[in-house]
């Protein structure tokens, strides 16, 4: 399990023109389920995101969680994330889990963030969405679960 996390001042998903979810400061997470991965996965992913240190102090050191801010969380399902590109020029996304698979994952990533008590949004598991994401740093990290 793949998590693409940015710190951001704010982001949003939009489907078919309406907002489906939206954050002020906090982590978009765009996630990817691979083939393979499980309910521990997704459980160690999430407690990843909540208290990984990348927020500042008041010394400007990444010294706070998104839990120790406060954050909101927006997640947004990306089986891209496991596009192999090594060959051709199309991507293959074989490693990517099927839907009937990843999709009752994504929802225990969420429910597992929502645990936390933080305000945490989502789009819709399989639709052609629009992101927006305003990144604060930038800060952008790739985390995996194994």
């Amino acid at each position: 399990m793949k998590a693409l996390l940015q710190r951001v001042s704010s982001g949003s998903v939009s489907i078919s023109g309406k907002v489906k979810g939206q954050i002020g400061p906090g982590l978009v997470i765009l996630l990817g389920i691979k083939t393979g991965d499980s309910e521990e996965d997704a459980r160690f992913l999430a407690e990843k995101c909540l208290n990984l240190r990348i927020f500042s102090d008041r010394d400007g050191k990444f010294n706070l969680s998104c839990q120790d801010v406060a954050g909101e969380i927006l997640v947004v399902s990306q089986f891209t994330l496991y596009g192999n590109t090594t060959k051709g020029r199309r991507p293959s996304f074989i490693e990517a889990a099927r839907p009937e698979v990843s999709q009752p994952l994504y929802e225990k990533f969420v429910e597992y963030l929502q645990e936390s008590a933080l305000k945490v949004e989502t789009g819709q598991f399989g639709a052609m969405m629009q992101v927006e994401i305003k990144n604060d740093g930038p800060v952008t990290l790739m985390l995996e679960s194994r």
